[in-house]
């Protein structure tokens, strides 16, 4: 049983070593005075300056850190309304086929909804930039919200609700005191994943933007088809870094809602 749980520890090891040391190695080489992806001369932060002091690229971070921010806000209003829909679905059959289509764009690669989005824009005359990039990010971070806020819902007992309307609350009372209160560590932890889905995201906004406006992780797929450059490393790990906070956010919301309600929706 040992030997097995070691072999185990190695095997988690082996994979983390492959998906995280190509990250490490592109990290490393973003302090490399050299200039080149090899042959490391001495530590400079010099790429990093050129990354900060490029107005162009600084107006495309702004572009993408709004863009994450509102899809992020927007996806969670609806995604939150969507959980209490379908929690509130009586039908054990309509539930079953709301979560199905909910899952519809998490299940489907990257490249179909990308292309679908462009068809519709097309169809629907919207100009490809800033509102359509918006738009095909709520449309993709929505179901994130969802099941993060879903699993939150079934786990609330049934007497909280029952004992707020027993003391005479109304509907939004409800909603307000005790629904959302009791949801909101989920509710912080789908705003976080979808803000790290949108800054992440490069195959559904490649599709779908144009006009001038453009994002990090496209604008990184740009600059590293015009050749290395170790900006590019710089731009990467300043992106990758930003990502691990959200991502580290998310866990320590996920934990404080462990911690402030128990099984059953107890408190």
């Amino acid at each position: 049983m040992k030997r097995t749980h070691r072999w185990g520890r190695v095997y988690l090891l082996a994979v983390f070593a492959v998906m995280y040391m190509p990250i490490v190695y592109l990290m490393y080489y973003s302090f490399n005075s050299g200039g080149a992806m090899h042959d490391f001369q001495s530590f400079t932060l010099k790429w990093y300056r050129d990354v900060l002091s490029d107005d162009r690229l600084l107006i495309i971070v702004l572009n993408t850190i709004v863009i994450a921010l509102l899809s992020a806000a927007v996806a969670t209003i609806l995604g939150v309304i969507g959980a209490l829909a379908v929690y509130y679905v009586k039908r054990q059959r309509t539930k079953n086929a709301l979560l199905a289509l909910n899952n519809v764009l998490i299940v489907s690669p990257d490249v179909i909804i990308g292309a679908s989005f462009l068809l519709l824009f097309t169809i629907a005359g919207i100009k490809l930039g800033f509102t359509s990039v918006l738009l095909s990010h709520i449309a993709f971070s929505v179901p994130i919200v969802v099941l993060m806020v879903l699993p939150k819902l079934e786990e609330m007992s049934p007497t909280l609700i029952d004992a707020a309307r027993d003391l005479g609350a109304s509907h939004w009372q409800v909603l307000s005191g005790v629904v959302l209160p009791f949801l909101a560590p989920s509710i912080w932890a789908g705003f976080f994943m979808a803000l790290t889905y949108s800054l992440d995201d490069f195959a559904v906004t490649f599709f779908v933007t144009g006009n001038g406006f453009s994002t990090l992780s496209v604008e990184i797929y740009s600059r590293a088809r015009q050749g290395i450059s170790l900006s590019i490393n710089a731009l990467s790990t300043l992106l990758f870094l930003f990502t691990m906070l959200l991502v580290i956010g998310y866990y320590v919301l996920s934990q404080k809602g462990g911690r402030l309600y128990g099984i059953g929706g107890r408190k």
